[in-house]
């Protein structure tokens, strides 16, 4: 937990504690985070925020909710759910066991790899399956973007050309279906099987996004490609866009700049993954400690 982002665990977690020698410790702490920090420094990283929770007069648990659940977009994130040791917890979130869609093999790996006295503070909460989402990618695409425009076809060429076979199968295949066809593009560093690395384009068509990412670089920053027929168009994906797949409306005002709305998206938590902790985990059990 000593990168950038990571490290900013132990500053907040600090606050907490302050909170808490004041008599004002919050009765829930959700923290949020990439899957990653389960198998960080071997594992080390989830025991250590398990176990902050633990001698800051916590219980807790996780679950790890991928945002297709709800939106066109891949996005699993791990919430790490602590609640007060003396606060009530209701009987119908506690006690699911092991086996949940938001409970995957990782996480509970990393539950098995906790000492004892940590997994004795461990609640497995009780969710419900979400229904099936009816939203595609294609369904967010905005006709007429004013935050980006197609590239010209020599880059769209480009881009293609950096596609292995299995990927411009892909768009051969979308291609011959001769009907519009939506998906998103990363360029990602690939090493080949000489052992040389090459910048390479990976495409999806599968009704959904690639992660959204902050921007830190070209290569990092989704791409839409748009295939009818013969025509194969590609630009980078709209602010607007990056909003949506989030679950955010379009009256949410964004800022002018790109990378600053690309930012301010690729940096935060889907909102309805958000709704839904709160409306099955977060309020009801603030509701029953506040009318007990």
């Amino acid at each position: 937990m000593d990168g950038d982002r990571s490290g900013t665990f132990w500053p907040f977690w600090n606050l907490m504690l302050k909170l808490k020698e004041q008599g004002r410790a919050p009765t829930m702490v959700v923290l949020e985070n990439v899957c990653g920090a389960l198998t960080s420094h071997d594992g080390q990283d989830f025991i250590s925020i398990c176990d902050a929770m633990y001698e800051g007069g916590y219980r807790f648990g996780a679950v790890v909710v991928d945002a297709a659940v709800f939106l066109p977009q891949s996005r699993p994130r791990l919430f790490v759910i602590g609640v007060r040791r003396q606060a009530q917890v209701p009987g119908m979130l506690a006690g699911a066991g092991q086996r949940s869609i938001f409970h995957t093999g990782s996480l509970v790996k990393a539950f098995r790899r906790l000492p004892e006295n940590l997994r004795q503070e461990w609640i497995w909460r009780k969710l419900p399956v979400p229904p099936l989402r009816s939203t595609q990618l294609a369904d967010l695409i905005e006709e007429s973007p004013t935050s980006v425009c197609w590239h010209h076809p020599d880059e769209t060429a480009k881009l293609l050309n950096l596609m292995n076979e299995r990927h411009r199968a892909k768009v051969k295949e979308m291609q011959r279906l001769e009907r519009r066809g939506v998906g998103t593009v990363y360029r990602r560093t690939r090493t080949d099987s000489n052992g040389a690395k090459a910048l390479r384009a990976e495409v999806r068509f599968d009704g959904v996004a690639g992660c959204l990412r902050t921007p830190t670089g070209g290569s990092s920053r989704q791409l839409v490609l748009e295939v009818e027929g013969e025509r194969t168009r590609s630009r980078l994906v709209s602010s607007r866009e990056t909003a949506r797949l989030m679950g955010l409306p379009d009256s949410y005002v964004l800022p002018d700049n790109y990378n600053e709305a690309y930012h301010l998206t690729g940096d935060g938590v889907a909102v309805p993954v958000v709704r839904f902790l709160a409306k099955e985990i977060l309020e009801p059990v603030l509701a029953l400690n506040q009318s007990g």
